[in-house]
């Protein structure tokens, strides 16, 4: 296939090189004459394990070249890849000159084409980039979308010092678009990696890297944090940590990744508890761990919002304990938001199968006495029960006697805290975090 690539920064000359290995013929295209020439000589614009070997080899083979003529390029191309640079300003906010100056150049390039042609975002965008690029393409070349020309967004996940090797094997490869056509032709590009190349929503590809690296940024910063309380306790952080990384099922695994709830119950909270006071009476300044459980309590109460804003005062609960599959009550999410709706007058019921007031023990009954003496009034015995009393029905946990409960819920608020996707479609349905 033929390739521009505008931008010969990093990224754009490691997707030089590594699209040329794949047999692609490939256009560079910059302003900086400097990097045109060094590229057309056979030498990167970057200093990066391997990538001098596939410029000179494929600037050999004839599958590399480079100019400031981008006219020339998109008129020998089919696809343009955009690697330009997105540098924050001092507001914190994304400088998106040279991305909006490509978007430009290439429709105006396109602008007397008879085929087919496929613009790829690969610099980091924010959500919404891809939809304004497309409108700014349409108004200069009197083309239409996803009919004469497509955008897609497909992030790049590479790392510095093993850029060329990331290329090469992705864990997956993201394209966002709603266009089969040019799903296909990504397809096509990336078929050789042998991986997956997955097509989702083109906003959630925009997002994809803030999060990912916004994830790796929180490993970092809370294994340093935990390291320098094992330093000060006489602890070897490094056995510890590579202890850690061992459970494969919890700690590094997509458990506990998906949005819902806020945590709660008799281990999370007192052990998170515990590491943070461990720092504190080591005078150890942890502004990460300190941070979990603010952030915990204010998801908690944006749960509360979502039941406050509908202004109906008759509320059912589904689901009491800190998590479906048991009856522990301590520090449940679920008892902290009754306790808050009852507190303001709110006319609660609640449905848990698993919890039996006569048969807590322990700290367990002692926690729900507490908290809500009189919770054996508001429990009850079936979920049709709950739901027919309610104005506004709060999901609590994910059940599978909701299977087949749409109908009933079609006239209610729904507030889901725990993910059904079946009842999105509900008219007055709204998920805490989606």
């Amino acid at each position: 296939m033929k390739i521009a690539v505008f931008g010969l920064g990093y990224v754009g000359c490691v997707s030089l090189g590594c699209l040329a290995e794949y047999g692609h013929t490939v256009i560079g295209v910059d302003i900086n004459e400097y990097k045109v020439s060094q590229i057309n000589s056979g030498v990167p614009t970057i200093i990066e394990k391997d990538i001098d070997e596939l410029i000179r080899k494929h600037t050999a083979t004839g599958r590399i070249k480079a100019t400031t003529d981008y006219l020339n390029a998109v008129n020998e191309s089919d696809v343009a890849f955009i690697c330009v640079g997105t540098p924050s300003t001092v507001t914190g906010q994304l400088d998106m000159t040279h991305i909006f100056n490509s978007a430009e150049q290439i429709a105006e390039g396109i602008r007397s084409r008879d085929s087919f042609y496929t613009v790829v975002i690969r610099s980091t965008v924010m959500p919404g980039t891809n939809n304004r690029i497309s409108e700014l393409m349409e108004q200069i070349s009197g083309l239409r979308r996803n009919i004469d020309f497509s955008v897609v967004s497909n992030p790049e996940f590479l790392r510095e010092g093993s850029a060329v090797s990331d290329f090469f094997n992705p864990p997956y490869t993201v394209i966002g678009t709603d266009d089969r056509n040019a799903f296909r032709i990504m397809e096509e590009i990336y078929s050789p990696t042998g991986k997956p190349v997955i097509q989702t929503d083109i906003g959630v590809a925009e997002m994809i890297k803030y999060v990912n690296n916004s994830f790796h940024a929180l490993k970092i910063a809370f294994a340093n944090e935990v390291g320098v309380i094992a330093k000060k306790t006489g602890v070897d952080s490094l056995k510890l940590m590579d202890l850690f990384v061992k459970d494969e099922k919890l700690n590094i695994s997509p458990a506990y990744l998906k949005p819902g709830m806020a945590y709660g119950g008799s281990c999370l909270p007192k052990d998170l508890k515990g590491l943070f006071t461990i720092a504190y009476d080591n005078y150890l300044d942890t502004p990460l761990l300190k941070s979990i459980g603010e952030s915990n309590a204010i998801h908690l109460d944006r749960a509360f919002e979502l039941v406050e804003k509908h202004r109906s005062k008759k509320i059912g609960v589904i689901g009491l304990a800190f998590k479906k599959g048991t009856d522990d009550l301590r520090h449940s999410p679920a008892v902290e938001l009754v306790e808050k709706l009852s507190g303001k007058g709110y006319d609660v019921k609640i449905y848990d199968k698993n919890v039996v007031i006569s048969k807590l023990l322990g700290a367990n009954k002692s926690y729900i006495e507490e908290r809500l003496p009189h919770v054996s009034g508001l429990l009850a015995s079936s979920l049709l029960e709950v739901i027919d009393h309610s104005e506004t029905v709060v999901l609590v946990h994910k059940l599978f006697e909701m299977t087949g409960m749409k109908d009933r819920l079609k006239d209610k608020n729904v507030i889901d805290l725990a993910g059904y996707p079946e009842f999105r479609e509900l008219p007055n349905y709204e998920g805490i975090a989606w």
